[in-house]
């Protein structure tokens, strides 16, 4: 987890420094909203690139083992208990891993390949080879099982820095604060990004090309 008001105090010391302008505690949170999902959607495609070019690979394996890392932050195991025909997936749902009842795995199929199993007794789902349909925010399991494990990934909190004023000028108030669950190695990045975002807002193109420019030199010497 990374402190909301360290980024904070970085973006404008920085901005300061430069005497390139203010972005209001409002236009901040903004922006580290929106640069904390990218960053955190970033996890799954690098993940998706580097495990193409293969897991044996020593040169990428610690990038996978730290990408593996930081997802896990994000991990969660829900037990659900349902009366109905159905189970409503949590609202911060991400990505579904995997959905269990009594310890085993229940694969997923498509409404095509339900119907496909139900056409046949042989084929037919049983509790012993119980499968699942996702229909939006809705799951069903078949056949009916009152109570499911759900391992899924969550999406990050909205992060919020918090302020009280005090003579006009916003003081950090953690207790209305959310801080930000990506990863701590990934400080840095959140304070490119949100600098980068603030060039654009400030109207400033020449803050957003050098932080573009450090932002990608940072990715090339992780990726390296």
């Amino acid at each position: 987890m990374i402190s909301i008001d360290t980024v904070y105090q970085r973006v404008l010391a920085i901005l300061n420094k430069e005497n390139r302008g203010y972005i209001t505690p409002q236009e901040f949170n903004l922006m580290a909203n929106q640069a904390q999902l990218e960053i955190f959607e970033q996890y799954f495609y690098d993940l998706n690139q580097f495990s193409r070019l293969g897991s044996n690979n020593s040169e990428y394996a610690n990038i996978i083992d730290n990408l593996k890392e930081k997802i896990s932050l994000f991990e969660v195991i829900e037990n659900i208990i349902t009366e109905d025909l159905y189970y409503t997936l949590p609202v911060n749902l991400y990505r579904i891993g995997s959905v269990i009842s009594n310890n085993k795995e229940i694969a997923y199929v498509s409404e095509k390949e339900l119907q496909a199993l139900n056409a046949s007794p042989l084929t037919a789902p049983t509790e012993n080879y119980a499968v699942y349909t996702k229909k939006g925010s809705l799951i069903y399991v078949y056949p009916f099982l009152n109570s499911i494990t759900l391992n899924y990934i969550k999406t990050p909190a909205t992060v919020e820095w918090g302020y009280i004023e005090v003579d006009n000028n916003a003081l950090y108030d953690s207790s209305n604060s959310t801080n930000i669950e990506l990863h701590e190695s990934d400080e840095a990045s959140m304070v490119i990004k949100i600098l980068s975002y603030a060039g654009l807002s400030i109207k400033q193109p020449d803050v957003t090309q050098i932080i573009e420019g450090i932002d990608n030199k940072k990715i090339t010497q992780e990726k390296s």
